[in-house]
């Protein structure tokens, strides 16, 4: 029953984290440029704000979800704003190796940049609070063993995602000199402006 939602939770946080868009942008885009550390990093931002997400919906903290949901517009201006900025700035970028620096706070700016950005889409905990109200768990904020273990499960699916394609896609680094990483900073910077605007007006 344990292993069970573990792998339940597991499957749960593939699935969020699997669909591309701009996480998974800037996951491709960073990976290739600076490598899997970077990439994955960039990842774990996002599994961080799901597991929060998560856990929200599995204890029960119904005051703090209502709240988020309610100002679901907000939440989503800001979002798409900051989209527009950093696809801005990622296609005016001349070389994708060379606006970050490899150091502990160039790579803390990775994570908290993703963190930031999943944490402006709300909408999510409503996805996790239907998936657990389905399986049972964490609604009423009894089971909080199963909430726990779900939960965990998430961040270990999300985390095993962000490996995977980043691990993947830097396989392709080497092959990458400057010409290919000014047209991947267009292109990225030009889909990540895409997201942002298709926020805005949604």
């Amino acid at each position: 029953m344990l292993l069970s939602l573990l792998l339940k939770g597991m499957l749960i946080g593939l699935s969020i984290a699997m669909p591309v868009g701009p996480i998974g942008m800037l996951c491709i885009r960073n990976s290739l440029s600076w490598g899997t550390r970077y990439g994955f990093m960039t990842g774990m931002g996002a599994a961080a704000a799901d597991t929060f997400y998560g856990a929200l919906a599995g204890f029960g903290v119904a005051a703090l979800t209502t709240l988020l949901v309610s100002y679901q517009f907000v939440f989503q201006l800001v979002g798409g704003l900051f989209l527009c900025y950093l696809g801005f700035t990622t296609f005016r970028s001349t070389s994708a190796k060379g606006d970050l620096t490899s150091t502990p706070s160039g790579m803390f700016r990775l994570f908290s940049t993703t963190f930031f950005l999943t944490l402006t889409n709300p909408m999510t905990i409503l996805s996790f609070i239907g998936i657990y109200a389905g399986l049972g768990v964490g609604v009423e904020g009894h089971d909080l063993q199963a909430a726990f273990l779900l939960t965990s499960g998430v961040f270990l699916g999300s985390a095993l995602w962000w490996l995977v394609l980043s691990s993947g896609t830097a396989l392709l680094k080497n092959k990458f000199n400057l010409a290919h990483s000014q047209w991947l900073n267009r292109l990225s910077g030009a889909i990540l402006l895409g997201f942002g605007v298709a926020a805005l007006f949604a």
